[in-house]
């Protein structure tokens, strides 16, 4: 993670509650999805690992949500580096997301709930990967630390590459 993005985490206030289904943007299913994800803050960074309370990267959070919410993964990734990203080019996590996921959404359609997706640059594939709690809000795997919540600040935001609903049913 780049060291901009480091200094863009003060203490996190914790999502609100869900609102009742039909309230703002929020579904139930969102609110499952944000109270599955807020159970895993705290879990330590782990690089590969998707195990809450023992350790997870930014990819092995999502596969922990995804489990909680459909069971066995669709996929099991294969190894990877830190750096994975800037060495195949290959916009693996993006093309994982639109294989599971489903269609892409703009960022103006984004909503408590949803993937996001982050690239460091324009020109490089995703490589983090997150949780929106809150219109300006998101949880994720913070390297070298743990699972924390984060305000989705400028630099944050402008970083966003994609943007997946979580399927409802697999």
């Amino acid at each position: 993670m780049s060291d901009v993005a480091r200094n863009d985490h003060p203490t996190p206030a914790p999502c609100a509650d869900p609102p009742a289904q039909g309230e703002g943007k929020e579904t139930v299913f969102a609110g499952r999805i944000i109270s599955i994800a807020r159970s895993w803050i705290g879990t330590p960074y782990r690089h590969q690992a998707s195990l809450k309370g023992v350790g997870c990267d930014c990819l092995g959070l999502v596969r922990g949500v995804w489990r909680e919410l459909h069971g066995t993964e669709p996929e099991l990734p294969p190894a990877y580096q830190p750096d994975w990203a800037e060495r195949s080019g290959e916009d693996r996590l993006r093309n994982a997301a639109r294989r599971h996921f489903g269609a892409e959404l703009t960022a103006t359609e984004m909503r408590s709930g949803d993937l996001l997706l982050f690239c460091w640059r324009p020109d490089l594939p995703a490589k983090h990967a997150g949780i929106l709690c809150a219109d300006n809000r998101f949880i994720h795997a913070y390297e070298q630390a743990e699972v924390i919540e984060s305000a989705l600040v400028p630099s944050w935001r402008r970083r966003i590459a994609g943007v997946f609903r979580f399927p409802e049913k697999v």
